[in-house]
């Protein structure tokens, strides 16, 4: 009589698999703060990458020189002021205390990491202890006057983003700082001026809840016409 056959071994449990703890994706740390003077050499290569984006290269003039003469001569909000946009691959270590403006920070989840070729150019020379950053945009505003209200306002003169950061919400941020400044201040609005011919600026900017006013136009008195003025017999 042949020898039964051994039982086969029991079936291998299915292996059970527990949920990644680990985040997804590419975290970048951002934050907004108050520029300083030694911010002038990145704040000037900003603008001449924003006067090239918006094809007015031929009325660019301004200097380092003539930027650090006429920036921050006068507390901020008091008059022109500038928030800088700095982004990093690690978290930013505590801002020191200030009278005027604490830094506000984010960190946002990208599915791929940002291909910044200009790192080294715009490298931030703010850095805490040590701490590296990179500037990847600004906005300049300075206050003025609505009658109609009977309440300051800012004015935004610039908003700029480099062309490898936008689209990711830092535009947002940026505008979303003046306006909370101009809240927490007591003022009555924030206002700017946008090209015609930039759609997805005037689209974000509609969206962030701004009106476009159509039936208004710049007038402007600049170079010879302004100079013109100097003259008494005039």
């Amino acid at each position: 009589m042949a020898a039964a056959a051994a039982p086969p071994p029991p079936p291998t449990p299915a292996a059970i698999l527990l949920p990644d703890s680990t985040p997804t994706g590419h975290p970048l740390f951002v934050r907004v703060r108050l520029a300083t003077p030694s911010d002038v050499p990145h704040i000037h290569k900003l603008i001449h990458q924003m006067a090239i984006f918006e094809r007015l290269t031929d009325i660019f003039s301004a200097t380092e020189a003539s930027l650090s003469s006429t920036l921050f001569t006068s507390p901020p909000f008091q008059s022109s002021t500038i928030f800088i946009l700095e982004l990093s691959q690690t978290p930013f270590p505590p801002s020191p205390t200030s009278l005027f403006f604490s830094p506000i920070t984010q960190i946002v989840t990208l599915d791929l990491p940002i291909d910044d070729r200009e790192t080294e150019t715009f490298k931030s020379n703010n850095r805490d202890g040590g701490f590296d950053a990179v500037i990847g945009g600004f906005v300049l505003f300075f206050p003025n006057y609505s009658t109609f209200l009977g309440k300051p306002g800012f004015y935004v003169e610039d908003l700029f983003v480099r062309e490898c950061y936008r689209r990711k919400g830092f535009g947002k941020m940026l505008l979303s700082a003046v306006a909370q400044q101009a809240v927490k201040m007591g003022y009555g609005r924030v206002e700017w001026v946008v090209l015609d011919w930039n759609v997805n600026a005037i689209k974000f900017y509609e969206e962030m809840g701004a009106k476009v006013l159509q039936e208004w136009r710049i007038c402007r008195l600049t170079g010879e016409a302004l100079q013109a003025y100097g003259n008494p017999a005039n």
